[in-house]
């Protein structure tokens, strides 16, 4: 066996066209004839990969990666926790497959599901077995394919993330870029040419073996109402060697922008641009559309794509205020989103225990929306806003649980209000949404008894973050379905 350790690839990167490559002192090199003696091969070190792929090390990693994530089971039923369950004769079967090449993906399972925006995203989701083993695959080329990747790019890789990118985007901004090319690509899982992407894949792997299995990882039939359909583009949107997958095609589009000297930013296919004017953004659009149209043989979304003020953008669900002093700002659609699922939320919380539902139901939803935009600017209003309103919602479920008058009277008493205020308050015959954020009832229900029953507060969280040394505010459970921040 051989270690999981991937191979070193070399001090060159290529330069996009066959048989040419960059060195890091920027000379191109034309052909392996003008390789020379202190230069080292591309392809060098890739020969076994498939050896290092199946290695127990990496497939125990795998393994741990793939349950850690749980997911859907694929077109089999089988669940995650079934890979512990293998036995060795079935694994060493398996594995003498890989290694000969006879090995066949099963087909993926197509669901759809809905997007914020409107439409669907097809997902491809793989049997447990091929996702342990693209998962083992993605562990042994990221390595090699990580130190070729953009600065400029963020989605997928380690040590980088949406918050990064949005970061970025901002600097371009204080840096006097103050028009953006928002480029989108239509359907980009779905169109990927795997012609392109097997080119791509060999001038830096040269085990055969492991690029027959890609291929047929590309090309393995979609499960769509019971009959199988076999793509002759796209990587299904699902399994773990997709996110690689898609940062090795779009990292010649990373290169390209870089060519040219362009200011821009890219989380998977959403690119942003940035330039000094609207008319060179226009003119930037045009072509880059082409080359993606031409050279990636991708599609522009011309709908979604536009030239204008970073203001009037989004980028991963962030905008911002514009200028050299811009500032990150919560996009109005977030905004909406949030509200529109606290709301869906809450309505699954009507008849039952408050404090289960905001620990196991709403606290979860709250703490995950806080972790990814607690680093925009101008927080502090929205936070405390958003906190009364959940409030606001959670008296409206305990008053509507209530129902009869005389139950609203006798709750009301026991929380402390005077009899007869209590009866007045029951007896008024308003609607629910006004009592609940009436007098009565916030004085009934103060903000200390939700903290009592463990409700996450965004205002907290954002001062606890916004005063912490490092920047950065870690959440505990306090018990099981709690949270505080420290």
């Amino acid at each position: 066996m051989i270690s999981a350790t991937a191979a070193e690839a070399g001090v060159e990167t290529h330069s996009g066209h066959a048989g040419e490559y960059r060195t890091e002192s920027g000379r191109v090199l034309c052909g392996a004839a003008n390789w020379s003696s202190t230069q080292t091969n591309p392809l060098t070190g890739t020969e076994q990969l498939m050896e290092q792929v199946v290695d127990r090390e990496n497939m125990l990693r795998a393994r741990k990666r793939v349950c850690a994530n749980k997911g859907a089971p694929g077109i089999d039923g089988r669940k995650t926790d079934t890979l512990f369950e293998i036995s060795p004769e079935h694994w060493h079967l398996i594995r003498n497959k890989l290694l000969d090449g006879s090995y066949e993906p099963a087909p993926v399972k197509r669901i759809d599901i809905p997007k914020p925006q409107g439409g669907v995203r097809p997902l491809g989701i793989p049997v447990v077995m091929d996702r342990m083993i693209q998962q083992a695959i993605c562990q042994i080329l990221s390595p090699i394919f990580e130190k070729e990747f953009s600065e400029h790019s963020y989605a997928f890789r380690p040590g980088r993330s949406a918050k990064q990118a949005v970061e970025a985007a901002k600097c371009f901004q204080h840096q006097g870029f103050k028009t953006v090319v928002d480029m989108d690509l239509k359907s980009f899982f779905d169109e990927v040419n795997h012609d392109i992407l097997m080119g791509l894949l060999r001038r830096r792997i040269s085990d055969k073996s492991l690029l027959r299995l890609i291929r047929r990882y590309l090309t393995s039939g979609i499960m769509i109402g019971g009959l199988c359909c076999i793509p002759t583009k796209g990587t299904p949107q699902g399994g773990p060697l997709s996110p690689l997958l898609s940062n090795i095609i779009l990292n010649e589009l990373d290169k390209e922008l870089e060519r040219r000297g362009h200011s821009f930013c890219r989380y998977a296919d959403d690119c942003n641009i940035y330039v000094r004017t609207r008319r060179s953004g226009e003119r930037v659009l045009k072509s880059i559309a082409e080359f993606v149209e031409n050279r990636l043989k991708l599609k522009v979304n011309w709908e979604k794509s536009a030239v204008a003020s970073p203001t009037k953008r989004t980028f991963l669900g962030f905008t911002f205020s514009g200028g050299r002093n811009s500032k990150i700002r919560v996009s109005p659609k977030a905004k909406q989103r949030f509200r529109t699922r606290v709301k869906e939320l809450c309505r699954k919380g009507r008849g039952r225990n408050l404090e289960n539902f905001i620990r196991y139901d709403l606290n979860p939803y709250l703490r995950g929306w806080f972790n990814y935009y607690r680093t925009a600017d101008e927080m502090k209003s929205f936070c405390e806003e958003a906190d009364e309103w959940i409030r606001h919602r959670l008296r409206n479920i305990l008053w509507r649980q209530w129902k009869r008058p005389w139950t609203r009277r006798c709750n009301l008493i026991k929380l402390g209000l005077s009899e007869e205020r209590a009866v007045r308050s029951a007896f008024n015959q308003r609607g629910s949404w006004f009592n609940s954020g009436a007098s009565h009832m916030n004085e009934a229900l103060p903000i200390q008894y939700f903290k009592d029953r463990y409700l996450f507060s965004l205002l907290d969280h954002w001062k606890n973050w916004n005063e912490s040394t490092e920047g950065t505010a870690v959440v505990r459970n306090r018990m099981p379905g709690g949270v505080r921040g420290r």
